[in-house]
């Protein structure tokens, strides 16, 4: 096989397909393939990793996979890479469901599902993709090429309400509310065990995982407080048990099996209802993160046979953004909007009800 002369100096064409040629020096023999080639050409190491599983690069030559292959002297390396992606949303005919629209902004419920802006893995059939359908070219650009109007964001498989803006002025305007924590965001949730005290506030810092990078904790300093901790971002959440069902096994007399709280947040940080409902021992239903999945396998009674049904059909965390409340950035009028229960939550709370409640 041959491949163009082009060396690792030669500035790459950065919207064609081309060839990256290399050969190692003396003290960079037996180096792991991938962590070579991320020293000598400017893709990160995951990237180059996928690049050599599906067989892009070369060794003299021949294809080579792996990629903690031990790099050799005298062999000349050659890495194919692909023209980039274009990560421009394109507008796509998604149906939404509005709940107030204007020249400034528009309120939405989002379904479970459904992510707010792309990403990688998610590049299409997002919010903003149904947005630039639908808003044309009336979104803010503050938010970037990739988050155009997006002032806050849920998760893709947490249901509910989120205001986008049409405006720079507007999105500078909503932007400052929640900087100030004035705006008023209520979830419902539906949360094993139930919580103590009934209603309280919780109030750490949360970070991303050390041991599992797709999940946030809470931070702990020194000797495990809580409150002497100075990494990770302040979290704080309100929250008041609804209603208990059911009885936990071998617990106090009201220890209900399950909870529906309402949660108000102070700060929206990343997954920070679901890692505080985790960190007071009441994960959330459906959570594949932070619950505990084994819970509710076995059934003794009709209730508990239809709750385990509910259970088996929720296919995401049982926590709902149910009420959104700002002042208009422009009119200055104080709006709050809310969304019902959709129709997975709908069914666990049906079957929730058959069990002893209080």
């Amino acid at each position: 096989m041959t491949t163009p002369d082009i060396s690792l100096n030669t500035p790459q064409l950065a919207q064609k397909s081309h060839w990256v040629t290399a050969q190692a020096d003396e003290h960079e023999k037996s180096m792991r393939l991938d962590k070579w080639l991320a020293s000598k050409i400017s893709l990160s190491r995951a990237r180059l990793r996928t690049l050599i599983e599906s067989g892009e690069v070369r060794m003299d030559g021949d294809i080579i996979t792996n990629p903690s292959a031990k790099v050799r002297l005298d062999i000349e390396y050659a890495v194919h890479i692909p023209p980039p992606i274009d990560d421009t949303p394109h507008p796509e005919d998604i149906p939404l469901d509005i709940l107030f629209e204007d020249d400034h902004l528009i309120v939405v419920h989002k379904p479970t599902g459904m992510t707010v802006h792309p990403a990688p893995g998610s590049r299409n059939g997002t919010l903003v993709n149904a947005l630039l359908y639908h808003c044309k070219d009336s979104l803010s650009g503050i938010g970037g090429v990739l988050r155009p109007g997006i002032v806050h964001r849920i998760d893709k498989d947490t249901s509910g309400i989120l205001v986008v803006a049409k405006t720079d002025r507007a999105h500078q305007y909503l932007s400052k509310q929640f900087a100030k924590h004035s705006i008023h965001r209520r979830y419902i949730c539906f949360a094993r065990g139930g919580p103590n005290p009934r209603e309280g506030r919780i109030e750490t810092r949360l970070a991303r995982s050390a041991h599992d990078r797709k999940k946030m904790a809470v931070v702990r300093g020194t000797f495990g407080n809580i409150e002497a901790s100075e990494h990770g971002r302040h979290a704080v959440t309100n929250y008041k048990r609804l209603k208990g069902y059911g009885q936990r096994p071998n617990a106090a007399i009201g220890s209900p099996l399950i909870s529906q709280i309402e949660c108000r947040l102070e700060t929206g940080r990343t997954h920070q209802i679901r890692v505080h409902m985790a960190h007071i021992a009441c994960p959330l239903l459906g959570d594949p993160l932070y619950g505990k999945q084994r819970a509710f396998k076995t059934a003794k009674s009709e209730a508990e046979l239809q709750l385990q049904a509910a259970l088996a059909n929720l296919k995401r965390q049982a926590l709902h953004a149910a009420e959104l409340g700002f002042i208009h950035p422009i009119s200055k009028e104080e709006m709050i909007f809310q969304a019902p229960l959709p129709d997975d939550l709908k069914a666990l709370k049906t079957a929730l009800e058959g069990l002893k409640a209080d």
